[in-house]
């Protein structure tokens, strides 16, 4: 309040951001104001802590890497689903890949599952047991997986989605495509655009974004470019976005590739996280999405794979 009685807006915005960056937000009551948490807080529950925002997990990027892979899968409901990826991973994943089960405030019969003994997070995957990050509530798509990636020790991290059953090694692939600097982002199923508006499906090969169905990328990648954008609160086009973000080589620079491997070894079954969603909502939702990518991406002919042909 000093630094705006003195019309320092300079230091009135420093002084701000600072404030939002320890967790707080600035409410205005007239001549007064007050401060209010921007997140949930975490809950310690039965010995388990349940985190209020994707920021409140600790961190291990910044440790050595000590795993092949980190394999990233994001737990609402259905957990059918969930436990179908994980005995797949169990069975074929290559030893030392990590993995990480965000629980993202899941409903009763998927908490009931994750906490069971024989539920999806026993048994290891290789040298590693899964580890289960709990949230306090709903944070989100995008948010969800910035909580799991924070856990990553690996220096490629794979997001899979539980509507995947890998029925033979699905990670070395991705991470074998990545040996290749060229390469940004690497996945079992791709997509390319002619004008950046609408997005089809791709044979193996160079592709304009990979799907979030099975999505590998750097870890240094996404310590260099930071987070997802949690305002992508749905699912649904996040992996475009996502996907040119990597691949931007930013101003007057070429940029990498999106690589979608031949014969990726899984099934795909039917993808509840849009089929448990009100069309309308779901419509919504992914056209607000969408409007993220044109925002950023919308002039940037460059990244579409059709342009470098040219």
């Amino acid at each position: 309040m000093d630094a705006r009685a003195a019309k320092d807006w300079a230091e009135a915005d420093r002084l701000k951001a600072e404030i939002e960056a320890a967790g707080w937000r600035i409410v205005d009551r007239g001549s007064h104001f007050s401060l209010e948490p921007t997140h949930a807080p975490d809950v310690v529950e039965a010995g388990r802590t349940l985190h209020g925002s994707s920021a409140a997990v600790p961190s291990r990027l910044g440790e050595p890497a000590s795993a092949f892979a980190t394999v990233i899968l994001i737990a609402v409901d259905q957990p059918v689903d969930l436990a179908r990826t994980m005995a797949g991973l169990r069975t074929h994943a290559p030893d030392a890949t990590q993995v990480v089960i965000v629980a993202d405030h899941p409903n009763a019969e998927q908490e009931a599952a994750l906490l069971a003994d024989d539920g999806p997070a026993s048994g290891p995957v290789g040298e590693l047991e899964p580890e289960v990050v709990w949230t306090s509530q709903w944070l989100g798509h995008a948010a969800a997986t910035n909580a799991g990636m924070r856990r990553a020790v690996a220096p490629v991290i794979i997001l899979i989605d539980t509507s995947v059953e890998p029925v033979g090694d699905l990670v070395s692939p991705l991470v074998r495509a990545l040996d290749d600097p060229g390469v940004a982002v690497a996945g079992g199923w791709g997509l390319v655009s002619e004008d950046m508006r609408r997005f089809e499906d791709a044979p193996p090969g160079d592709v304009d974004a990979i799907e979030g169905f099975a999505l590998a990328f750097r870890r240094a990648d996404l310590i260099e470019r930071g987070f997802l954008d949690e305002r992508f609160r749905l699912y649904r086009n996040l992996d475009i976005w996502w996907s040119l973000v990597l691949r931007d080589g930013g101003e007057g620079r070429r940029s990498r590739r999106a690589l979608r491997v031949a014969d990726p070894p899984a099934i795909r079954h039917e993808h509840h996280g849009s089929t448990s969603i009100e069309p309308a909502d779901l419509d919504r939702l992914s056209k607000r999405n969408f409007y993220r990518i044109l925002d950023r991406f919308g002039a940037r002919r460059d990244l579409l794979r059709h342009s470098a042909d040219d």
